[in-house]
């Protein structure tokens, strides 16, 4: 069992990550920061299931690690 973490936008991603999904946080964060949008104090929450990655954004942005080794990001729902 691996243990989740919690890590602020902006900041370094956790070791152990695969590189398609630092590459996918990052990307997001990239957007974000292009969109104008001021994610100060936003954090993302890091979970582990059956060995892969789920990283979640305090927006409900989900970036997850696929059986295949890519990552997948799944904005969320407009309201």
């Amino acid at each position: 069992m691996r243990l989740g973490t919690r890590w602020d936008v902006g900041d370094e991603a956790p070791a152990g990550l695969s590189d398609s999904m630092l590459r996918a946080i990052a990307r997001v964060e990239a957007e974000l920061e292009a969109d104008g949008i001021d994610a100060v104090g936003w954090r993302w929450t890091l979970t582990w299931l059956e060995r892969r990655a789920t990283a979640e954004l305090d927006d409900g942005t989900l970036v997850r690690e696929e059986h295949d080794g890519t990552a997948s990001i799944r904005l969320p729902e407009p309201e």
